[in-house]
């Protein structure tokens, strides 16, 4: 029989390393002699072949929305800093993404459960909601997270610097960003005197977010105050009532939130005339004023390395809590020409992204 011929009959077995004698330099045996033939000196020993290296399995949880193009973005930088370090989807590794609409929280628990289901060997999860989710589900499964507020104080992890625990990631000790936008607000409506801070009041870091908000908007000149975003309803009832007083703005804290309540939120700023500050890029995108916030892409990366370190035996415990190292200015021209403002080349010149 040909050897092509005997590949086709083969199959899936020709791909299988095949060991003969002959392969490694022996002479043939004489059929008819009753003694085994003599080992070379000059043949290695037979090989044996490896088995297969364990596909390793990576659960990664995230909220957001089918539409929306962040998810996919953060995931792919996530794919390729493992990639980096030799870790191939499809090949060594499994990457199992599940994407929850914001404000689900049954469904965000059922899906840590879900995932922790499949049996992996690390989670991933993008932001506090899911790390939470995740935590209480995933038993001894080491977690990464990614873009979590104040970590410590919501019991994540015990310190920035020893976590503890079966769980570490990327955060912040302190507000960061947020207690930025009132200067920022101010910088690009300087008319504003009064805003309302649309939080989430079941959110364990939103009330310490806001004290710190509003010890900085008193030192540029605003009144801040809380509006709890219990429903679409209610706020819509509150923007409403926020906006009869004349020099009003809105800083909008949550980030993890479904298209609906952005579409929702930016309709009623633009509707009421309002120049708002929002924690999320995809409110500018959806036609809000203006976001300041942590650029994740960099995030991702910087879990690739934590997954990385934890697959090949590091404990989540002994890798610090490290901070979000950089922030993006999303600005929205099209929408500050219909508020009639006007953009300082200043603060174009800060801006990552003008959106028009």
């Amino acid at each position: 029989m040909r050897r092509r011929e005997l590949i086709v009959l083969l199959g899936g077995v020709a791909a299988m390393p095949l060991f003969a004698p002959w392969a490694f330099g022996q002479e043939a045996s004489d059929p008819n002699s009753d003694q085994p033939p003599a080992p070379s000196a000059e043949s290695p020993p037979p090989e044996v072949p490896l088995p297969p290296e364990r596909v390793r399995r990576l659960g990664v949880l995230m909220t957001g929305e089918r539409r929306d193009r962040e998810p996919r973005a953060w995931l792919d930088a996530l794919q390729d800093g493992l990639t980096a370090k030799g870790w191939v989807h499809g090949k060594n590794l499994q990457i199992e993404p599940w994407l929850i609409a914001a404000g689900d929280d049954r469904g965000m628990s059922k899906s840590a459960r879900d995932l922790v289901g499949l049996s992996p060997d690390v989670l991933v999860a993008a932001d506090g909601v899911s790390a939470k989710a995740l935590v209480d589900a995933a038993g001894t499964i080491p977690v990464v997270f990614v873009n979590v507020i104040d970590p410590v104080g919501v019991g994540l992890v015990k310190s920035m610097e020893q976590p503890g625990g079966n769980i570490t990631g990327i955060g912040r000790s302190e507000y960061g960003a947020s207690t930025m936008w009132p200067e920022m607000l101010k910088m690009i409506a300087p008319n504003v005197m009064r805003v309302a801070i649309i939080r989430d009041p079941d959110a364990a870091t939103d009330h310490g977010q806001v004290a710190a908000i509003q010890d900085v908007a008193s030192a540029v000149g605003i009144e801040a105050f809380a509006l709890d975003a219990d429903s679409l309803r209610d706020l819509e009832r509150a923007i409403t009532g926020f906006s009869r007083t004349p020099n009003g703005g809105l800083i909008v804290t949550i980030p993890e939130s479904s298209s609906r309540d952005r579409s929702t939120i930016v309709r009623l700023a633009a509707r009421f005339k309002l120049p708002a500050i929002y924690a999320d890029r995809q409110f500018v995108t959806a036609g809000g004023l203006v976001s300041y916030s942590p650029d994740l892409t960099p995030q991702y990366r910087v879990a690739a390395d934590y997954v990385d370190r934890i697959l090949k035996g590091e404990k989540p415990a002994d890798l610090p809590v490290q901070a979000a190292a950089s922030y993006r200015l999303v600005i929205n021209m099209k929408t500050a020409k219909t508020l009639g403002l006007s953009v300082s080349p200043t603060l174009s010149a800060r801006a990552s992204e003008l959106i028009s």
